[in-house]
């Protein structure tokens, strides 16, 4: 297990000025998730994620 549950997956080439994968992890923080944006870089996309651990586990319950 790599200590992280992924949310949602973006593409990296969203249109010019879209933040898509930024909206929504803030969507999801002000559901009280502590969700975060990571980079793959070996899909070349943007992960929306929950790290493991108390908090997150406590607020995807």
């Amino acid at each position: 297990m790599n200590g992280r549950t992924v949310l949602e997956r973006f593409p990296a080439g969203g249109p010019r000025g879209s933040w898509p994968a930024e909206e929504f992890a803030q969507a999801r923080r002000l559901e009280g998730l502590p969700a975060e944006v990571v980079m793959d870089l070996a899909t070349d996309t943007f992960l929306v994620i929950v790290r493991s651990g108390e908090a997150a586990a406590d607020a995807l319950a």
